[in-house]
């Protein structure tokens, strides 16, 4: 890896374009270096993982939406779209957008730590749209999924989103455009146009993450997705897009990200270093946030040791600054994450909520352990409002200043009974995380995807499925497009009721 220094430079003399970091990123994804094995099992992984997560979340309200957007869109030779028979196609910038938000929808795909959080997988459903309506091959395929982790996750160790009050998901945009870039085989101007163009446009507040409960999580990894594509087919036609994007007057960095005087260090890999920051990421095992993660296998540990729920006085979590101040009790909404009538989108972030129903439950169900009648049963309200959570400067030193894997994002834990004695346990990262007691393999990912299939999805057609993923490396453009996950029709919620302009 190189070091690139990132600054904001006067309006005029402009910078050369092989000196912006959209230029950088763009020899990148043109680089054809060699494939690193690790790396390329791993994103076959994360395709099952996706997979898994998208159909789950099938009959959602935010899927079915996006969803029956993208069928007003069909294309011959198009895309696929998660559920729906393969011979039906739509144009591929509507089918990442409805594939992207069946992933994110449930908060369950992967994770990973740079000085920002991100969920790289959510670049995954853009590359294959386009290999699929481009005919391009699984090796094809493979590459643009590593590149754009690769981008991603550089971004994300160099450029901080969250400080600022803007969403990490800004990464998708020149992420996506860079693995298209080396999808379809671009030189290294053309990808440099889509970056910038797609940088520009992809950018939005937390917002989205505050306030009134909205669907703008699920939607918004599409939404950029979709616009990544557009950006890529319009740096192909010959178009310029905004530069220096990262590095002018007025541009990112500028405007947004700090102001003019910060100064930002953005890793990337060499000429000829393989594209193998995949590995630095991790699926989540439980359908809420990262924070929540390590609290529900501590619950696993400390049910064993606590014989009455009745008797416990108070629960206190240990934790590191970001996860007292989003999901406990340093957050600026701390009172929805105390909530028994609270959305889904608070209740999967409250760390004490997670915390009181895996005590209970020994579980976590993306569905049961977030129903009305779950979260407002009474003992369960009890147990929820006696934990809280401290910010602990010893887990702030475990998690800020290191990068990627090493940071512990797990928690500590003191439990103490009405009866005066104290229960404490702590967990450095969850039991999926790569450093963790039972890590995410190739099995746990195929284990996933059956469960959470069952019922949805015929022995036969999972079969399928997981036979081509197994072979992306090798996959003719052909089955790349058999690339999807098929429902019987009967389980598919078509919305018909559901009209929009589209």
């Amino acid at each position: 890896m190189e070091l690139h220094e990132v600054k904001v430079h006067p309006a005029l003399p402009w910078l050369a374009s092989e000196e912006q970091l959209a230029w950088k990123i763009a020899s990148v994804a043109a680089d054809n270096a060699p494939l690193d094995e690790a790396a390329a099992t791993m994103a076959v992984n994360r395709i099952i993982g996706n997979a898994a997560v998208a159909i789950a979340a099938v009959n959602r309200d935010p899927v079915v939406t996006t969803r029956t957007q993208a069928l007003t869109h069909p294309k011959d030779g198009g895309a696929t779209l998660f559920g729906v028979p393969n011979s039906m196609r739509v144009s591929c910038e509507w089918a990442a957008f409805a594939n992207s938000a069946a992933v994110r929808e449930l908060d369950w795909h992967d994770n990973a730590y740079g000085i920002d959080a991100s969920h790289p997988c959510e670049n995954i459903p853009a590359i294959i749209a386009v290999a699929q309506q481009c005919g391009r091959n699984g090796a094809d395929v493979l590459r643009g999924i590593l590149t754009a982790y690769e981008i991603h996750l550089c971004l994300a160790k160099g450029i901080p989103f969250r400080p600022y009050r803007m969403d990490h998901q800004g990464l998708l945009g020149p992420s996506i455009a860079a693995g298209i870039g080396t999808l379809l085989g671009l030189d290294t101007e053309t990808i440099f146009q889509a970056v910038n163009y797609a940088t520009h446009i992809c950018l939005t507040t937390r917002q989205g993450r505050k306030g009134i409960p909205s669907s703008w999580k699920a939607y918004c990894p599409g939404h950029f997705a979709k616009l990544a594509i557009e950006s890529v087919d319009r740096a192909m036609r010959g178009e310029k897009s905004p530069a220096p994007i990262f590095e002018g007057d007025f541009s990112l960095i500028a405007t947004v990200l700090g102001g003019p005087d910060q100064i930002y260090q953005v890793p990337l890999p060499e000429k000829g270093e393989a594209k193998k920051s995949i590995l630095e990421s991790f699926s989540k095992e439980y359908a809420v946030s990262s924070h929540g993660q390590s609290l529900i296998d501590l619950a696993s540990k400390l049910r064993p040791q606590i014989e009455d729920l009745e008797k416990i006085d108070k629960i206190v979590i240990h934790c590191r600054a970001d996860t007292h101040n989003i999901t406990g009790n340093g957050a600026k909404d701390a009172k929805m994450l105390y909530e028994p009538t609270a959305h889904k989108r608070f209740l999967d972030h409250s760390a004490s909520y997670c915390l009181a129903v895996a005590l209970e439950d020994g579980e976590w169900h993306h569905v049961r352990s977030f129903l009305p009648e779950r979260a407002q049963r009474e003992s369960t309200v009890r147990l929820w409002q006696k934990i809280s959570t401290v910010e602990d400067e010893a887990w702030n030193k475990r998690f800020y200043g290191l990068q990627g894997l090493e940071k512990d994002f797990g928690a500590g834990i003191v439990v103490t009974l009405k009866e005066g004695s104290q229960i404490t346990d702590e967990i450095a990262v969850p039991a999926a995380h790569p450093r963790g007691s039972r890590p995410f393999d190739r099995k746990q990912y195929i284990g996933k995807f059956n469960t959470v299939t069952e019922g949805l999805v015929s022995k036969a057609e999972q079969g399928r499925f997981l036979g081509l993923a197994e072979r992306l490396e090798t996959l003719a453009p052909e089955e790349v497009q058999q690339l999807n996950v098929e429902l019987d029709a009967a389980t598919l919620d078509i919305a018909s009721d559901r009209k929009g302009i589209f």
